[in-house]
């Protein structure tokens, strides 16, 4: 037949257990708060918990020590009686054995043993579920500083001393075995995923991903059936492609500005392509040049690029210009040089791209120094996602993406170059046989045999972020092989981070985060690099937020 002692130990197991499980929806949102709280204390996520989560955190502390207190106060005193108190209503203390071995006919020092061991095994189980707890909430799916963060660190040990001095010294002792249980449910739970807003994946991301992905679809019409064009290309069968969609609305009103003149034509280069009538060079290539030009009867001028007439007769070359020209035609026209004209002058196939006032960034940081404005380096940050996005939506992967293909306008930062200098099956065309991107601003995963995805722009993306704010790559080096090193190993200057970290630590989160070796460990693509940005300051992705955030940044920035 069960002793009281053993009558007293099940029931007050099975009641918490129970008392556990009619509550994990608490526990849940509990948890989820703590994830987004240790994610708001890197800058990763602004939103500092889950909608509800302080709520949650509060009820599930006093619904553990209510709960649990009043198991043990109905069970010590009301189910087995006051004649069979056996001291589990009392703070801890060895004397109140002398109840124990009343009720169960022990020696005194034989129940003060039990007493004591019983107690301290069970706290010290609590408090070791309590750490793996910790654990696993702010590790699973989480950056790995936020668990090594020195705040963390202290923050857990706090709680685990708090707990062993309330159950020491002010609550009931009977408290510990219940709460033992609420913790060992606790402990699996926590190993379930919790929808944290700077996760790949999670909720509030998703919802951030999926926002954007209606805003885009928005602004580019083409996106859902384009295809690129298979088959040889036959130059005199070349066709201009359909106008393309109205770009956005420009962020400022562009103020009057003369136009790059660019340098003198040579005595062998044409005079017209296409119908188009060549004022000057604005710069070459090995693979290409790109001229400004003006169409025969228009006063607007235009940024006109061609391949090389000497790589004419490369007819792999051809049918990639081919392709690229159509799919870049349907790109969005935000935060980009929208591609205006497509067409074929006696063989040599051409794109008639966007004039642009203003400078490249990497001509901005040598005259003017980094960029010292928050809320300027924000609105280039956000821009150059935006333009990513669209690229990446139409299968495009940039590869180059750095200072010198970032051209800021009067009406906002552009991504340029991502025509020429990438292609739809990942072929560079800026030297023949040579790999793709400008070495400090390459992934890791740019020096193996894999093709690089969005992920190599996503990590560019940062690299130019960073740049921008301390003036050279983060991986800049004294020689090439440094640069290897740093990129694939040792990683990027820690000035050159901190130098984000002062302007704006939400940002230098995702940055961070964008960094990882692993492509895996960042954000796939610009949708979800945008995503992470919005999660980030919590704000929603759509047309109107995006707009206004680089409104505001970009009218901070001295051009």
């Amino acid at each position: 037949m069960l002793s009281v002692l053993e009558v007293v130990a099940l029931l007050m197991i099975g009641a918490a257990l129970l008392l556990r499980l009619a509550t994990l929806p608490v526990l849940v949102r509990a948890q989820t708060a703590a994830r987004r709280r240790a994610l708001a204390a890197t800058g990763a996520d602004a939103g500092g918990g889950a909608p509800g989560g302080i709520g949650a955190t509060v009820g599930e502390l006093v619904l553990g020590l209510l709960g649990i207190a009043g198991v043990v106060v109905l069970l010590s005193y009301n189910v087995v009686g006051n004649m069979t108190h056996i001291g589990l209503g009392e703070p801890f203390d060895p004397v109140n054995s002398r109840y124990l071995g009343y009720s169960v006919g022990l020696h005194f020092d034989t129940a003060q043993t039990v007493y004591i061991a019983v107690f301290v095994v069970c706290l010290l189980l609590c408090l070791l579920l309590c750490y793996l707890t910790q654990r696993r909430l702010l590790t699973a799916d989480l950056p790995p500083q936020i668990w090594s963060a020195g705040a963390t660190q202290a923050r857990v040990v706090g709680l685990l001393v708090l707990r062993a001095a309330l159950a020491v010294f002010v609550l009931p002792a009977g408290l510990v075995l219940p709460a033992l249980v609420f913790q060992l449910v606790a402990f699996f739970v926590s190993g379930r995923p919790k929808a944290v807003g700077a996760q790949p994946g999670s909720a509030p991301e998703a919802g951030a991903a999926q926002a954007f992905q209606a805003y885009l679809d928005a602004q580019n019409p083409y996106a859902p059936t384009a295809q690129p064009p298979q088959g040889p290309y036959v130059p005199p069968q070349f066709t201009p492609p359909a106008p393309p969609a109205p770009p956005m609305p420009p962020v400022v009103p562009p103020v009057a500005s003369a136009p790059p003149v660019g340098s003198p034509l040579g005595a062998h280069e044409p005079r017209t392509i296409g119908g188009y009538q060549l004022l000057g060079r604005i710069g070459s290539g090995g693979m290409g040049t790109v001229y400004l030009a003006q169409r025969q009867g228009s006063a607007t001028q235009v940024a006109l690029k061609t391949i090389n007439p000497e790589l004419l007769a490369e007819g792999d070359l051809l049918r990639r210009f081919q392709r690229e020209a159509e799919v870049l035609a349907m790109v969005p026209g935000a935060y980009t040089a929208r591609v205006l004209d497509t067409g074929v002058d006696a063989g040599r196939p051409y794109l008639a791209m966007e004039l642009l006032d203003g400078r490249p960034l990497d001509a901005h940081l040598r005259e003017q120094g980094p960029i010292r404005s928050a809320e300027a380096l924000n609105a280039l940050a956000l821009a150059l996602a935006v333009a990513l996005s669209g690229v990446h939506r139409l299968g495009l992967v940039h590869r180059d993406l750095k200072p010198a293909n970032i051209m800021l306008t009067t009406a906002g930062p552009r991504l340029l170059d991502f025509g020429i200098a990438a292609i739809v099956d990942g072929t560079r065309l800026t030297a023949t046989g040579g790999g793709p991107g400008t070495l400090t601003y390459m992934a890791p995963e740019q020096f193996g045999d894999e093709r690089p995805g969005p992920a190599a722009d996503v990590w560019a993306w940062a690299c130019c972020v960073v740049c921008a704010a301390y003036g050279v790559s983060p991986f800049a080096a004294t020689n090439t092989g440094a640069v290897i090193r740093r990129i694939v190993e040792s990683g990027p200057e820690p000035a050159a981070l901190a130098a984000v970290q002062a302007l704006d630590p939400r940002l230098a989160a995702v940055v961070a985060r964008a960094l990882a070796i692993d492509p895996a460990a960042r954000p796939a693509d610009g949708t979800a690099l945008l995503a992470a940005l919005a999660v980030a300051r919590s704000t929603t992705p759509d047309q109107a937020a995006v707009h206004e955030q680089i409104t505001r940044g970009w009218q901070t920035l001295t051009l």
